[in-house]
């Protein structure tokens, strides 16, 4: 019997981390920016990407996480 394990894992890479203004709660915190990558795995272990790395931010103070602004990546 054989079994093939395959999947997609996604997984955030903090970039750096900026102090400004939350759009969301309007506090002067820091903003972590995220690189979100996808990938494919087979048997546990990711092979290549499956979509485009997309950046986020996500506040300190709230933990909102919203898509970062071309100005910002």
């Amino acid at each position: 019997m054989f079994f093939v394990l395959f999947g997609v894992r996604t997984k955030d890479q903090l970039v750096d981390n900026r102090v400004q203004t939350c759009e969301v709660c309007g506090w002067a915190a820091p903003q972590a920016r995220l690189a979100r990558t996808s990938k494919f795995t087979l048997f546990f272990i990711p092979l290549f990407p499956v979509s485009p790395t997309r950046y986020f931010l996500r506040c300190g103070h709230c933990m909102a996480l919203r898509p970062a602004r071309a100005a910002y990546v």
